[in-house]
């Protein structure tokens, strides 16, 4: 028997987990506020031919490509891919990197800020007892989900360095997600450092990690405390937005019971 575990947030108007700029907004039109424009489509009919004077339901959505969980493509990393290659959009990426076996890596002990290194995986690693297999899709629990709906989202969680990053694509991992805001570090912690020590590598230095090899990672995603941390697959198809950045996705988890 399959168990499939939703592993995609819900596209909330207005919800405070994004920047402003970035927060969707979703207008409602129900069966009576549709009703006349629906009749319109009819011929000479009115409202008082629909049943009970119902038209359709309808949504008008206004996000960005970022919103809700969602995969990035290499296009938002940089311009190139693979030491100098055109990046792929997200319409480009090969469909069979969207499925894989899933590895839930817990790092929810990791405090606010903190920058995963790849020695934090091989301790990880070590501990479970499991070697990374080409394909895997790695999936990183954090601290982050338990603010979702609040703007404290926005800074809550650890975030993936550069050279972790890498690491993992060494292993054969070229399909990466958490569930918190981002795959670095938070932003504005991002900021601080920079302020501290004028390094202008370590801005967005997770993302910046697919100019040298072509990876994906997801965003926002919830639910992984129900997956096994192997065993299950998992799907993440991304909608095909021509020429984007990257593209929703509605990701599942499937375990065998």
């Amino acid at each position: 028997m399959k168990r499939i575990i939703d592993l995609s947030i819900s596209v909330e108007s207005d919800l405070p987990s994004d920047p402003p700029k970035q927060r969707p907004q979703i207008v409602y039109n129900n069966h009576k506020e549709t009703a006349e424009e629906m009749a319109s489509f009819f011929g000479n009919a009115t409202v008082d031919d629909l049943p009970e004077g119902n038209g359709w339901a309808i949504e008008y959505v206004t996000l960005s490509t970022h919103t809700g969980t969602h995969i990035d493509a290499p296009y938002h990393f940089y311009p190139t891919m693979n030491k100098g290659e055109r990046a792929w959009t997200v319409d480009e990426v090969p469909l069979d990197w969207f499925f894989g076996h899933g590895v839930v890596v817990d790092f929810r002990d990791k405090p606010d800020g903190y920058k995963v290194m790849s020695k934090d995986f091989i301790e990880y690693f070590e501990k479970i007892n499991y070697k990374l297999k080409k394909g895997d899709i790695v999936l990183i629990m954090t601290d982050a989900p338990k603010y979702w709906g609040t703007e404290r989202f926005l800074t809550a969680g650890c975030g993936m360095s550069k050279e972790a990053t890498l690491w993992l694509i060494d292993q054969g991992v070229r399909v990466m997600g958490t569930d918190g805001w981002s795959w670095d570090i938070p932003l504005p912690l991002t900021g601080e450092e920079f302020n501290r020590t004028g390094d202008s590598s370590i801005i967005w230095e997770g993302h910046r990690a697919g100019k040298e090899e072509a990876y994906l990672h997801i965003e926002k995603l919830t639910n992984l405390d129900q997956l096994p941390i192997t065993g299950s697959e998992i799907i993440c198809l991304p909608i095909k937005i021509k020429d984007a950045s990257a593209g929703w996705i509605r990701a599942v988890g499937i375990v065998e019971e």
